[in-house]
C-alpha cells in the first residue's frame, strides 16, 4: 500500500494529473482541474475522455 501511495505521489508531481481512489499502476488518471482544455492539449497530445466538464480522463502518462 505504501509504494503504491508512492508511486501515485510521483506520478502527480511530474505530470498534472489526480490519481482516483483506489488507484494502481497502469490505470486511468484524471486531469488536474487547475489544467485549461488548452493547456491539455499541450500536456496531452494522446487525448482524453471527458466524463463531465470538471472530470477529464486519460491512460496514464508515461
Amino acid at each position: 500500500e505504501i509504494l503504491r501511495v508512492i508511486d501515485s505521489l510521483q506520478l502527480t508531481a511530474k505530470f498534472k494529473v489526480a490519481t482516483p481512489a483506489n488507484w494502481t499502476d497502469g490505470q486511468d488518471v484524471i486531469i488536474g482541474a487547475a489544467v485549461t482544455d488548452e493547456e491539455a492539449k499541450t500536456l496531452f497530445p494522446q487525448g482524453w475522455k471527458t466524463v463531465k466538464p470538471y472530470l477529464r480522463v486519460l491512460a496514464q502518462p508515461k
